[in-house]
């Protein structure tokens, strides 16, 4: 019996995952755990071996589909199987993929008795999809001019087109390419007079109108570029908007200073040059300070879920990276046990793999609080949306040389500043939970000698 090949859950809470691309063809041998097709889901690309040993057959997703988990995408023939063998639910499209683009060549249509026409009247033969049609839009499809001897998907385009619908208004009647033709020529389908049956437009008609009307032609004045939003963009966009709507947002924004810090990392880069290893980023040394913070402000490294609040034992910082399609977090875990020298590795080898989209799912997964550092791209200040279900997040800007009043006899010294805002989940965090937060980490900054005491 062919083996199923099953669109697999990688997460707990995995719903969804977007096909990228397939690296086998329908037809293929394929062995056991070999590579097949590459997925993305809410947090990575992950490349999905396969169930079974044998030939790949009646693959029924295609790249930039989205399809739930457990949904079975395509069969796995073993030797002396055909497609013969296969499962009848397995030559269409499994339902509940949702096509990236849906192609007219991928519906089925059969003849059948249609239902949607009132009692007594004759019986009227119409395709699937037709029927479905005016069964939803309640036409009556012994109402329906058709040219064979059934009703077509097209007929009851065409009959829509020419009727008034419920609120008084008439569509416009044309053919898929007359439309084309005239997105195009920037031609006004409202002042074209159609040949077609029913008066449909043609795409010969809007040609013959913009070369005789010309001048008289109103043009489109706006052209764009269209990026449908799927993969990772996507899933950015719905969590973002999730997070926004469900958490209502606190920010609350501090200046420190960074004399001290930026010290104590020309010290550490002297030892990172004498060790061959990587220079120190202000973004590893934050991470360590803010680990040391988290520990003394357990309701800034919470989660609510559902109708509880998780105070997290670990200390696991995310980092918010950009990459080609989106933005990415890996996850420096158990931060608090780290040193900076640990730390500033393995961030430097986490963004290059993200950027080169080679980072496995638990890289990405389990952060209990996130920084977000666009100092880099002259960023002063700014205000970032949470990561649910994560409860705060750290905005990192740029470090700025500032005139400030350095003691009480208000003498001004130009002093490298750094601004930070933290974004806090009001539902799990009270302002002053958060400037107490704020405060510790300030002081750390600003007296890296903390750290030790």
């Amino acid at each position: 019996m062919p083996t199923p090949f099953i669109m697999p859950k990688f997460d707990m809470d995995q719903e969804t995952a977007t096909v990228v691309e397939w690296l086998k063809n329908d037809g293929d041998h394929i062995e056991l755990d070999e590579s097949v097709l590459t997925v993305e889901t809410d947090k990575v690309a992950i490349e999905v071996p396969a169930p079974a040993t044998g030939t790949l057959a009646r693959v029924s997703v295609g790249p930039g589909d989205i399809v739930p988990v457990t949904t079975v995408i395509a069969y796995i023939l073993a030797g002396g199987e055909s497609e013969d063998d296969l499962p009848p639910e397995s030559i269409a499209m499994t339902k509940e993929a949702v096509p990236a683009e849906e192609a007219p060549s991928q519906v089925v249509e059969e003849e059948i008795p249609a239902k949607v026409q009132p009692e007594g009247a004759e019986p009227v033969t119409a395709s699937p999809v037709a029927a479905r049609m005016a069964q939803s839009l309640g036409i009556n499809l012994a109402e329906v001019p058709t040219k064979g001897g059934r009703v077509t998907k097209d007929d009851i385009e065409a009959y829509i087109e020419v009727t008034p619908s419920l609120t008084g208004r008439v569509k416009i009647a044309a053919t898929p390419a007359a439309r084309r033709v005239a997105g195009d020529l920037g031609v006004d389908l409202a002042v074209v007079h159609g040949s077609g049956p029913y008066g449909r437009l043609q795409a010969d008609d809007v040609k013959a109108f913009a070369e005789s009307a010309a001048p008289e032609v109103r043009r489109v004045e706006r052209t764009a570029e269209l990026v449908p939003l799927v993969g990772i963009r996507r899933t950015i966009a719905e969590r973002m908007q999730t997070s926004f709507q469900e958490a209502p947002h606190i920010a609350l924004t501090v200046g420190v200073d960074v004399t001290q810090l930026e010290v104590v990392r020309a010290r550490m880069n002297e030892l990172a040059t004498q060790r061959d290893e990587k220079r120190v980023s202000i973004t590893a040394l934050l991470v360590r300070i803010v680990a040391w913070a988290l520990t003394r402000h357990p309701y800034i490294n919470a989660s609510l879920i559902e109708e509880t609040i998780y105070l997290w034992n670990g200390f696991n910082i995310g980092i918010a990276t950009a990459i080609q399609d989106g933005l990415i977090v890996p996850v420096i875990r158990n931060a608090d046990r780290k040193t900076v020298s640990q730390i500033n590795a393995e961030l430097k080898d986490l963004t290059q793999r993200a950027r080169d989209s080679s980072l496995t799912l638990d890289e990405v997964k389990g952060a209990t609080f996130t920084i977000s550092n666009l100092g880099m791209f002259g960023i002063n200040q700014f205000r970032a949306v949470i990561n649910p279900p994560e409860s705060a997040l750290l905005a990192v800007g740029n470090v700025v040389r500032t005139p400030v009043v350095i003691n009480e006899q208000d003498e001004i010294a130009v002093r490298p500043m750094m601004a930070m805002t933290l974004s806090a989940d009001h539902r799990v965090i009270d302002g002053v939970t958060a400037a107490k937060f704020l405060a510790d980490l300030v002081g750390a900054i600003e007296t890296p000698d903390l750290l030790l005491y």
